[in-house]
């Protein structure tokens, strides 16, 4: 997905699934300097062309290869450029479907058994759905076997990760709210004449009533934010990450005699009354991200609409997460201190901030040498803290790092599956709120053990 910054082309985000993500160099943020076609000898330089033509430049046949030359996010200057070559290929439905997996976690003699959903993109197959094919792929039902196979397992809280999921089909958002609630409203939609659409979830029934977290990051966009928000506003479960990009709106093509017209033509809104445009999904415990919110996000997009709000439409409260949200996040905070990918994270956006900050480049040519040995040291520093972390052999230059990295790219199917820290976080927090909803049980009378129980786990009526 790409925008136009400046004279600029820059990538917003990557399709889960689509052959740039699987690839694995390019990144959001990068901005693209030239293409060059895997039969021609020189690359075309698009630096001041329309977003049009840059696209059609970057699309052709499939299994084919085009060459990207990008100055990276991260770089400290545009003098910096790396080149990433792409095999073209369709999205694949089945590549951006839902998967699970099983973690657990020791708390005193007790281990808790935490399912992990991850959820690329919100998707549907409508043809076959059109078709009445009774077995058409689409996120809710696809989450709803996983959701059925975790509790075969008897996993004990349910982790969904929502992380780089940039939306889709609506439809899939309502639904999948579904699964943790017995009926009510998930989203409101306001058109330009202040009329109020508000879509429901009409199935009493609940596939999962337990424990649950979501996590999120600022690539967490559209219906993802629906997703998440009405999570939060019932009460269903934790919100945890960073705050999400902030994508609010909803556009509809309009033909003109001579091509289309893209026009935004509503606003999302929450349950309880507050837009996702803008202002996004704040989450209840957070995590520091290496994205920039200045440079990614609904909000620093020229012109975006503003956050407002509405009336809120009745919906039910299932837990009030007041009483243990402080001890939550002193528990993560206490675990991120002691964490050393964390202080790397910290290490890294550090490192990123100030690459951001620096107003001005040396015409100096000792003194621009110097600045970028610094960065280069740096890069090398924090890739080897990593590796020593997870017991691997450090990178003896920047050179060997680039090209391990090359290698990775080349290889994505073979590339490190050991579950990232953030995601272990998401189960830890969930440990802790099984570990304190024990507690706080173990201490009540009989009578009151049963309802504090069943409000944690998410029962109706609490």
């Amino acid at each position: 997905m790409l925008q136009s910054d400046n004279e600029y082309t820059k990538v917003v985000r990557l399709v889960p699934g689509g052959p740039a993500s699987k690839q694995g160099q390019l990144e959001p943020a990068d901005r693209i300097v030239s293409v060059k076609q895997d039969d021609e000898e020189k690359p075309v330089n698009v630096i001041g062309w329309r977003l049009d033509e840059v696209v059609d430049l970057i699309r052709g046949p499939r299994e084919s290869t085009v060459t990207l030359e990008v100055i990276p996010a991260d770089a400290p200057d545009e003098t910096v450029t790396e080149t990433i070559a792409i095999e073209r290929d369709k999205v694949k439905l089945e590549e951006q479907s839902a998967s699970k997996e099983v973690i657990e976690f020791e708390r005193g003699n007790t281990t808790y058994s935490i399912g992990v959903i991850n959820i690329p993109t919100f998707y549907a197959d409508f043809k076959a759905m059109q078709d009445g094919d009774p077995n058409y792929k689409s996120t809710t039902r696809d989450v709803r076997k996983l959701i059925d196979e975790l509790k075969a397992d008897g996993v004990d809280g349910v982790v969904m990760d929502l992380r780089n999921n940039g939306g889709g089909a609506l439809h899939e958002a309502n639904d999948l709210v579904g699964l943790f609630i017995e009926e009510g409203p998930t989203v409101q939609i306001r058109n330009s004449n202040n009329d109020v659409q508000v879509l429901n979830d009409e199935d009493p029934s609940v596939a999962y009533d337990g424990p649950l977290v979501v996590l999120v990051n600022r690539m967490s966009a559209s219906a993802s934010e629906i997703f998440a928000g009405a999570i939060q506003d019932y009460g269903r479960g934790l919100v945890v990450g960073s705050q999400t990009f902030g994508k609010g709106t909803v556009q509809a093509v309009r033909p003109l005699n001579h091509g289309q017209l893209k026009i935004t033509q509503s606003k999302f809104y929450r349950v309880s009354g507050g837009s996702t445009q803008h202002k996004g999904v704040i989450p209840d415990i957070e995590i520091p991200s290496r994205v920039d919110k200045t440079r990614i996000g609904e909000d620093a997009l020229d012109h975006a609409l503003p956050w407002d709000q509405i009336e809120a439409v009745p919906h039910a409260r299932y837990f009030d997460f007041s009483g243990v949200i402080d001890e939550l996040r002193k528990r993560h905070d206490t675990r991120f201190e002691e964490n050393p990918e964390f202080s790397l994270l910290q290490k890294e956006i550090e490192f990123l901030k100030q690459q951001r900050e620096q107003e001005y480049v040396s015409l100096n040519l000792e003194k621009r040498k110097e600045y970028q040995s610094q960065i280069e040291s740096t890069r090398l520093t924090i890739a080897n803290a990593r590796r020593a972390i997870h017991g691997e052999e450090a990178f003896e230059s920047l050179d060997a790092l680039d090209d391990w990295q090359d290698e990775q790219a080349a290889e994505p199917d073979g590339a490190d599956d050991e579950l990232d820290f953030i995601i272990r976080e998401g189960g830890n927090i969930m440990a802790d709120m099984l570990e304190l909803d024990q507690r706080m049980a173990s201490i009540l009378a009989p009578k009151q053990i049963t309802a504090q129980a069943n409000t944690l786990s998410g029962k109706s009526g609490q």
